[in-house]
């Protein structure tokens, strides 16, 4: 694979303070963005260079992105663009079909009344959206909130690191093509959070349980030839 291709002159060097920050931030960017292909090679030195800075920060940011799962790092092929492909993302959704029931579960025992209230927030802006992203992002909201409802803020790390917003809104694009898709999807969040509000946890772990399943069962007869379009 080729090197992240850029431009004959430097772009605008980032500023010493919060440089990993920033460099995450556009290499980040650039990944998301399409403007790099899966597999492509993430090279220190050529980074470094396009942005005017070390190969330490630049490194920091890369180990941050691999974290999350946008960058894959080999031994002896170095860093380099994960697939951002429909495969990968039920790999992921499949992950959050074993962590998600259980965050259900400790979100009956543990939420609070704030918690209830985002909780009914983002189910309010999902019912009202106009468009489809603004619905997915709603729709993680409620996810994102129920998680930290948990009362544990790795699980909302973990679920964010697992959706990252902008593939879900490509992924998305697909499921619209199904009228009742918003439909089933609200009336699946207020059945949870009927669940974690009464205090119920097996039902809410039961529930979420329930709602990754089908949402998995709407994506996978794609299989392999299913990516997401840059």
């Amino acid at each position: 694979m080729e090197p992240v291709p850029h431009s004959s002159g430097r772009s605008d060097p980032i500023r010493v303070d919060s440089v990993a920050d920033l460099a995450y931030e556009r290499i980040r960017g650039h990944v998301l963005g399409g403007e790099v292909p899966p597999g492509a090679r993430l090279g220190q030195v050529e980074l470094a260079e396009r942005f005017g800075i070390s190969r330490t920060p630049v490194r920091e940011a890369l180990r941050r992105l691999a974290g999350e799962g946008l960058v894959d790092f080999h031994s002896n092929r170095g860093f380099r663009v994960a697939d951002l492909g429909l495969d990968a993302v039920l790999s992921r959704m499949e992950v959050r079909s074993i962590v998600e029931p259980g965050i259900a579960r400790l979100a009956a025992l543990r939420r609070t009344d704030e918690d209830l209230r985002r909780l009914r927030e983002a189910i309010a802006s999902e019912e009202g959206a106009r468009d489809g992203i603004a619905a997915h992002d709603a729709s993680r909201d409620f996810h994102i909130a129920l998680a930290r409802a948990s009362g544990n803020e790795e699980l909302a790390r973990v679920l964010g690191s697992l959706w990252l917003v902008e593939v879900g809104r490509r992924l998305l694009s697909r499921r619209t093509a199904d009228p009742n898709w918003l439909h089933e999807d609200v009336g699946e969040h207020r059945g949870i959070l009927t669940a974690v509000s009464e205090g119920r946890p097996a039902d809410a772990e039961r529930l979420m349980a329930e709602h990754i399943a089908r949402a998995l069962h709407h994506w996978e007869p794609l299989g392999s030839d299913g990516t997401i379009d840059r």
